[in-house]
């Protein structure tokens, strides 16, 4: 009994806890690039640099708020932070709108184009964001770094593997959890959610109905701003800022939306997890875990490991391709806004 209980603990804290807030995070990623399919009717490829942008001003924020001797501990100050990342990701967004992406859109262009034009704003916040903050590691957390600490989980349980759980990793599923709720009540029970859902619906019936298509695109992208810089920075924070990494992350945040279905937010949720636990679980060495499951004579030699962890955006690149291949739609088509 104590190998199959050591060996559950030993998933949740190599898996499940990881899985579980890798995959909140992109699930805010993917229903940005969602909102922005769904009503404004094109891939935005530079949401994985939004994402980026908004947590370089997270840790910026943050930094000045430490300087300031302003703290919440035993929570981290990125907290306080991001409120300011979500304005300054929300006016970004406002100005790219209006100086990019506003002309294309009052020519009705193809949305080839609006993707093209996205590669050049994905480059452009990129540089940006290297400029401003620079090309390293940015670590940023502060405050307790323990929910659970694996030494007291085994000192009170009496298990030779103990639980544990960050702060980071705890804040990230909160926060996750209360940013989809706020969304989903917006969309549905809000004057401004209903006219963004009438206009993804049908774009001539709402401007018929009295909808200002410019105010639906004003809310769209600040919503998906808000998404992007909250993911972003709960990135940050689970692990650590790098501006690449963001462009990396573009392929898993699309896979997520992708394979859940486009266009659907409770898909992007979905395809959020799909996708986590499909790279945490296919790139973890199962070698201890099955020691303490088979008997002493059958414990494996080799790690026991499927993909090496090199090729973890590997995994996000042939779920797509499956998906794709197999079930175009997603796994949960046909639902709208």
């Amino acid at each position: 009994m104590d190998g199959f209980l050591n060996a559950t603990v030993l998933l949740s804290n190599f898996v499940l806890v990881p899985g579980l807030a890798y995959g909140a995070q992109l699930a805010l990623g993917a229903l940005g690039v969602t909102l922005v399919y769904r009503v404004l009717r094109f891939a935005n490829l530079s949401h994985g640099d939004l994402m980026a942008f908004g947590a370089m001003l997270g840790v910026l924020s943050t930094w000045a708020l430490q300087a300031a001797g302003v703290s919440i501990a035993p929570l981290p100050t990125a907290l306080l932070a991001l409120p300011l990342a979500i304005l300054g990701t929300a006016l970004m967004s406002l100005f790219i709108e209006t100086a990019v992406y506003r002309h294309h859109r009052l020519r009705r262009s193809a949305p080839a184009i609006f993707m093209i034009v996205s590669v050049g704003v994905m480059f452009m916040l990129n540089g940006l964001v290297r400029v401003v903050i620079g090309p390293d590691d940015q670590r940023f957390a502060d405050g307790a770094r323990f929910i659970v600490r694996a030494r007291d989980f085994e000192a009170m349980t009496g298990l030779s593997e103990g639980l544990s759980i960050r702060v980071s990793q705890g804040i990230t599923f909160a926060v996750a959890m209360a940013a989809v709720a706020a969304l989903f009540y917006f969309l549905n029970r809000s004057r401004a959610g209903k006219a963004m859902r009438a206009y993804a619906d049908n774009e001539d019936l709402a401007l018929l109905s009295g909808i200002d298509p410019d105010r639906v695109v004003r809310h769209t992208w600040i919503i998906a701003a808000a998404l992007a810089a909250i993911a972003g920075t709960l990135y940050g924070l689970d692990k650590s800022f790098k501006p690449f990494t963001y462009f990396q992350l573009l392929l898993p945040v699309f896979a997520a939306a992708i394979v859940g279905g486009i266009g659907n937010p409770v898909g992007a949720i979905v395809g959020g997890f799909v996708v986590s636990f499909s790279e945490i679980g296919l790139t973890y060495a199962y070698k201890k875990f099955l020691t303490y499951l088979v008997p002493p004579a059958w414990a494996p030699e080799g790690l026991m490991q499927l993909i090496a962890t090199d090729y973890k955006f590997a995994i996000s690149f042939a779920i797509l391709v499956i998906v794709l291949l197999i079930r175009p739609t997603g796994i949960l088509p046909g639902r709208v806004l």
